[in-house]
């Protein structure tokens, strides 16, 4: 029989049951304020749940801009480039067909596809739903439940088809059909109920070519861009307010790591297995043009630097049938394939060295790579700052000093991140599943880490006062 309860005891009890009934009512009046009716989830105080889908809305533009843009692509007749004769069987089969296609293929010409993520990431929205398992984008059918406005113009393709058929109207406006392209996107987009809500910080672009969208990228900077590199944006001071020179510098006015994704090429050379790796008599192996602008310079040096030294080939290069047989057996048989600035700081080169397990070395001292934070380059590449490889000996030295075993690593680590860079979906058109690990995913990914500050941005904008404008200072490095 249980001793019976002391005064204390008792007083101790009623007031536990108290402050337990306190505590409920609390708990219950949070739940109230936070969980009723009030305000919207674009104004609300109460932070969202943390989710593993980014929530895409896909703007409402007409199929000329994308899929018409590819069927314009492939009814030309006079595109002389190189490369095009990639494309040749391709377009004769077309042509020949009663029934053209809803989607067609993306071109084979190693210019152009290699900024093929347009045709893949907006592939992997027009897939049917119960087939998007595996995407980590999931498609709203209202701008108002998104986090994101994905905009699907073909920019890449629309650029580069007006190089292809009149390249001395490129720059002008008059008589440039991409610029018209161009400026129906903005005229539509910028008119939308989305765009007024965000000023279109909330909106995404791909923009892999370093020319796509050339004319109107002032007014298409606060959104999200998708880019392969900084290096087509060089808005540059001659002096600093402190008078020193800023030759170099590139003023982040338009694009910025805070707010856009960089994102890879796509690789043109097929994927080596680890098991069929083989003996590889070349230390270091380049392929491509010696002549470039910009950070290129410092490749015409070292060009002068590597020719001729033993373990070495270096070579000019054209993206043709012939380059890319030579290419998959000169980075198949290199225990290096070295990646030196072009034009710009990167370029597909590296991604065909990676598929290739042929360890990549970075001498381009502004590069920014795809998806850092999620993957770490330094444990598959070896980087050279400009400098160092600059010095008469110092790179082969370098690279000679890696034992077997080092490289054996490097090439094992390199096979892990294959897949990280696969836009292919093995589908007619590129309308499937993506691949769960793919670079689509991760892509999404990467927006989707943007989305708080992007959200912030829009925030800020929408609480200042009439005629009230703040300075562009993105100085992110």
């Amino acid at each position: 029989m249980a001793a019976p309860r002391t005064g204390i005891a008792q007083s101790c009890s009623i007031q536990f049951l108290f402050l337990c009934f306190s505590l409920i009512c609390v708990l219950a009046l949070s739940r109230f304020f936070i969980f009723s009716t009030g305000p919207s989830p674009s104004t609300s105080l109460v932070s969202e749940v943390s989710q593993n889908y980014i929530k895409v809305f896909v703007a409402e533009l007409p199929r000329s801009l994308n899929y018409g843009v590819l069927d314009a692509y492939w009814a030309q007749t006079n595109d002389t480039r190189i490369g095009s004769d990639a494309d040749n069987h391709i377009r004769k089969f077309l042509s020949s067909s009663k029934q053209k296609p809803n989607f067609p293929p993306y071109p084979d010409n190693p210019i152009i596809k290699q900024y093929s993520a347009e045709y893949w990431i907006l592939g992997d929205l027009m897939t049917s739903e119960r087939l998007r398992g595996n995407s980590f984008a999931k498609r709203v059918a209202s701008y108002e439940d998104a986090d994101v406005v994905f905009v699907p113009f073909f920019a890449t393709l629309s650029a580069e088809l007006q190089l292809g058929m009149d390249k001395g109207k490129f720059r002008k406006k008059e008589g440039n059909k991409d610029y018209e392209r161009q400026r129906e996107v903005l005229d539509l987009v910028r008119g939308s109920d989305a765009w007024k809500r965000s000023g279109g910080r909330d909106h995404v672009f791909v923009l892999t070519d370093p020319v796509a969208m050339w004319h109107v990228r002032a007014e298409i900077s606060p959104a999200i861009l998708l880019v392969v590199d900084f290096g087509g944006w060089y808005l540059v001071d001659t002096k600093t307010s402190d008078g020193s020179d800023t030759t170099r510098m590139i003023q982040h006015a338009q694009v910025s790591l805070l707010k856009d994704v960089i994102v890879p090429y796509t690789h043109l050379l097929p994927q080596l297995s680890l098991l069929h790796v083989q003996f590889r008599k070349t230390l270091l192996y380049f392929k491509g043009a010696k002549h470039r602008h910009r950070g290129g310079l410092v490749r015409e040096k070292l060009w002068d630097l590597l020719l001729g030294q033993p373990g070495v080939m270096i070579e000019e290069g054209f993206p043709n049938a012939t380059g890319r047989e030579q290419s998959i057996e000169g980075m198949r048989s290199s225990e290096f394939c070295l990646h030196p600035a072009g034009d710009t700081p990167t370029s597909c080169r590296l991604f065909d060295a990676i598929q290739s397990l042929c360890i990549p070395v970075v001498v381009s001292d502004d590069i920014e790579f795809p998806f850092e934070g999620m993957i770490d380059y330094l444990d598959f590449s070896v980087f050279v700052s400009s400098s160092d490889a600059l010095k008469p000996n110092w790179l082969i030295n370098y690279l000679k000093s890696f034992s077997r075993e080092q490289k054996d690593v490097f090439r094992q680590k390199i096979a892990l991140v294959h897949p990280v860079f696969q836009y292919d979906n093995g589908y007619a058109a590129g309308i499937g599943p993506v691949p769960l690990n793919g670079a689509v995913n991760h892509i999404w990914r990467k927006v989707y880490q943007k989305v708080p500050l992007i959200k912030e941005a829009i925030t800020r904008e929408r609480r200042k006062p009439r005629g009230v404008s703040v300075p562009v200072r993105c100085h992110c490095t």
